[in-house]
């Protein structure tokens, strides 16, 4: 069909509209200027002076300013120049999108926990904002991230005023309120938390190490985010997910915190899975948990294996491995609850037998009796743990149904672990409290 004037006249528009636009985009791209400061320079001067789209280029050496940014630009460094926010307030302040913040050294953030004194303060709107290849060292947040979408937190080491008392020092990381950010690859010690996360969805945690604070991740009424390949250990507990749901928790390791490995409190429609949780005093602790998958983790040299507690009902709970701990699984309630329906999970204090060689146990694991219960309920009952009357009570709690108390129970354990690599993580447990 041939076209009408009226149908040419408007490609023609629309043709110019996008030529215009490509000049536009090259005419911008061809503005952008380089900016680099001098030891004794004002890196705030080269800022204001910057142009959106701008790059400035802070070479080595020892700057004392606390800065802002207020559009978007480049702040590179170059050989790790030293930043100095001089004990007071916010060493970077960021207010602007597409601001990139990276290879510097921050410091010296200050104090004033109400207001949030951070190495980088990403303000409300400083959406699509990098930080990567940092060191914040002795800065009371790390890097707060308030009501920003697309941030991306990439290698970065983050340490705290460790002279200060736990509770008097700020978190790692901080997101609030925040949507599809990505914190990866960053090592974080010495702060009250190593994450933070509030009311913030659809984020990505992945391969970030985290020692020697309160919890490695402490995170609460946020859904939708994956936590995977991280490492939290030597704190007092792992990795917290509280009030959240449909989260994707994979791969990581929670080893040698003095509580708990990964605490799975008020969570929904989540996946926990191939996580190596090992040398804590509980492995898993999981309160008020409702419709989870738990499989293919590996629960090892736990002074508690797994922990349920609250109501924690309708979890799937299948090929997992419980080994070596003092005791597998502390389970308190009115009726028995069934793991292993499709695979079976396998316990290395099980003492049944296969005999049709299928790999599964004959007969069905009861992580509890009777006389866990009692000691459970009666501490000083431990000493007696040994005396024939208890093993006597356990034979006959055994064999007399309804002597039982309620437990957890596999109806066909697995004879053999998955997880090869066990004993590697026997040994792990520290029993010191940051």
């Amino acid at each position: 069909m041939t076209p009408t004037p009226l149908r040419r006249a408007r490609a023609l528009r629309a043709l110019r509209l996008l030529l215009a636009a490509a000049l536009a985009a090259c005419s911008t791209l061809s503005a952008a200027a380089d900016w680099t400061v001098q030891p004794g320079a004002s890196i705030q001067a080269a800022i204001d002076s910057a142009e959106p789209g701008d790059t400035v280029r802070v070479l080595r050496g020892r700057y004392r300013e606390n800065l802002r940014i207020d559009k978007p630009l480049k702040l590179l460094g170059v050989d790790f120049p030293y930043l100095s926010g001089g004990l007071k307030g916010d060493t970077i302040r960021v207010r602007a999108q597409h601001v990139q913040v990276d290879g510097l050294i921050i410091a010296d953030s200050g104090d004033d926990l109400t207001a949030q004194n951070a190495g980088i303060y990403l303000e409300r709107g400083a959406h699509h904002a990098i930080v990567s290849n940092c060191s914040f060292s002795y800065t009371l947040f790390g890097i707060w991230i308030e009501k920003v979408s697309g941030a991306q937190i990439l290698n970065n080491i983050i340490t705290g005023k460790r002279d200060h008392q736990s509770a008097q020092r700020g978190n790692g990381i901080q997101l609030y309120d925040s949507q599809e950010a990505r914190i990866e690859n960053n090592e974080i010690s010495f702060v009250r938390d190593g994450i933070y996360v509030d009311v913030s969805h659809h984020a990505v945690f992945r391969g970030n190490r985290i020692h020697n604070v309160r919890y490695g991740t402490h995170y609460m009424n946020s859904h939708n985010n994956t936590w995977e390949n991280n490492e939290s250990y030597h704190n007092r507990g792992g990795l917290a997910l509280m009030m959240t749901r449909n989260q994707i928790v994979r791969n990581n390791r929670a080893w040698g915190n003095s509580d708990h490995g990964i605490m799975l409190r008020t969570i929904q429609d989540s996946l926990i899975e191939n996580n190596v949780v090992a040398g804590n005093a509980r492995g898993f602790f999981i309160y008020d948990a409702e419709y989870n998958t738990l499989r293919n983790n590996l629960v090892v040299d736990n002074r508690v294996g797994m922990h349920l507690w609250a109501g924690s009902i309708h979890n799937e709970v299948d090929g997992n491995d419980f080994i070596a701990n003092q005791e597998p699984v502390k389970y308190v309630a009115a009726k028995d609850q069934i793991w292993g329906a499709k695979e079976g999970n396998y316990f290395s204090n099980y003492l049944g037998w296969d005999r049709n060689g299928d790999g599964r146990g004959d007969v069905p694991y009861a992580a509890n009796d009777m006389v866990d219960r009692l000691s459970w309920r009666y501490p000083m009952m431990k000493l007696l743990l040994a005396s024939p009357a208890l093993q006597t009570l356990r034979l006959i709690g055994a064999q007399f149904p309804l002597l039982r108390a309620p437990s957890v129970v596999d109806n066909a354990p697995r004879m053999q672990p998955q997880h090869n690599d066990w004993s590697a993580w026997i040994g792990k447990r520290v029993d010191a409290t940051p």
